[in-house]
């Protein structure tokens, strides 16, 4: 931090200061406005912190919150590791993060899609870890396409990044294809209602379960060098790793921990090292937490459009296990609550469902439309009340999530 210029170093202070007082005023953990003040004192202080560090950063419409911590974890033998762990993934987070390790030789950044290309031309990441594309805050966020482009031409120009990438998702396929040096791995694409058609040519895509290609050009699912199949992960040495031990539930967290061990492997951490840490990871900022509450189990998983939603199903306890959705429509949501309906909700039929939080009646019209029996309640204490002591699945969008976790407790 020394090798910093007087500016930066002051640039740097007082957003360390201005973080720490949000926090005592109970604001949050201070990330956004400790990195605001010191891009407003030096606009060039991202590149200054980044200099002389290895950096990851971390992309995707859904987990990249989790496979940054996976990451994270499975670097520490290397040593300290600068992150930004709360999902603090524009450049203002990344600032903060870096300023809190100022010896950390390592960073991983979780990065907003759309400021891929702005934090890789400032920082120089040297790897870029790409998992999926799907729609996300239709009024919010870029249209994905357009996203895989930016994306594709950021990487044109960035020769020294080298990409990790899931190529069953072909919007991410694409647009890492304008990597110069690339990880291609078999992650899985689970959510297929985004890419039907080919980014490159517009041409239909055919798909089985472990291809797919254009019908009328070339563009075609690149060959992998490491495979996810059901839970097992093979390296490109042909070696095999079971995911068995994760403690994160579901398919897409075996996902996350496949491009995880992808990219550490980058930095030389092999998979028989990089499992075991994986496997101490078994919440992130709340998600997939068990909280205690009068004699009920709440478990709390965040989904925030469809692509994650279909994740959520995958871990629910069987049926009829009994479950509670709640969604707000606030300005980290989405003012948009139209997306519910690309979401197939009859999975849900024979269980108990509560349905609360802002948009609840939207909600409720969704699961009347799909034949789903549920009780609408104005308080989450309302549903967990009405359930018998044990198990209960709470699903609920961002910002419903953040109430949730505050009120029921935010074990990390």
């Amino acid at each position: 931090m020394s090798d910093l210029p007087l500016r930066s170093q002051l640039a740097v202070a007082l957003g360390r200061t201005a973080a720490k007082m949000s926090r005592l005023a109970g604001r949050g953990d201070g990330s956004v406005i400790g990195g605001r003040v010191g891009l407003a004192l030096d606009p060039e202080l991202l590149t200054r912190l980044a200099r002389d560090r290895k950096l990851v950063l971390v992309s995707a419409t859904n987990g990249k919150t989790t496979t940054t911590r996976l990451i994270t974890a499975a670097m520490t033998p290397l040593g300290e590791v600068a992150t930004n762990a709360f999902g603090a993934n524009m450049p203002t987070g990344h600032v903060s993060a870096l300023a809190a390790a100022p010896d950390a030789r390592y960073g991983v950044l979780e990065c907003d899609e759309k400021y891929v290309p702005m934090v890789l031309a400032e920082t120089g990441a040297n790897v870029v870890a790409l998992m999926n594309l799907s729609r996300d805050q239709m009024d919010r966020a870029a249209e994905i396409w357009l996203l895989a482009g930016k994306w594709r031409k950021a990487l044109e120009t960035s020769p020294q990044s080298h990409v990790v990438a899931n190529c069953d998702d072909p919007l991410v396929t694409w647009g890492a294809s304008g990597a110069k040096s690339v990880t291609w791995v078999a992650a899985g694409q689970h959510w297929r209602e985004d890419s039907w058609c080919c980014p490159e040519c517009g041409g239909p895509l055919d798909r089985d379960d472990q291809d797919w290609r254009c019908r009328q050009c070339t563009f075609a699912r690149p060959r992998p060098d490491w495979v996810l199949h059901g839970d097992v992960v093979t390296a490109p040495d042909g070696r095999s790793f079971p995911l068995t031990g994760l403690s994160l539930p579901g398919r897409a967290n075996r996902s996350n921990a496949a491009i995880a061990l992808a990219v550490v492997a980058q930095f030389g951490v092999q998979p028989e090292q990089a499992l075991p840490l994986l496997a101490q990871v078994k919440s992130v900022a709340g998600r997939y937490t068990t909280v205690e509450h009068e004699g009920r189990r709440i478990r709390l998983l965040l989904s925030k459009n469809p692509a994650g939603w279909l994740e959520a199903f995958d871990v629910l306890q069987p049926a009829p296990g009994p479950v509670v959705l709640s969604i707000n429509a606030q300005g980290p949501d989405g003012r948009d609550t139209s997306w519910l309906w690309d979401v197939d909700y009859r999975i849900l039929r024979g269980r108990p469902v509560w349905v609360t939080g802002e948009r609840r009646i939207d909600m409720a019209v969704r699961l009347e439309a799909a034949e789903v029996p549920f009780t609408v309640v104005d308080d989450i204490e309302q549903a967990v009340m009405a359930v018998p002591p044990g198990h209960l699945d709470v699903i609920a969008n961002y910002t419903a999530f953040q109430n949730i976790r505050a009120r029921y407790g935010r074990v990390v």
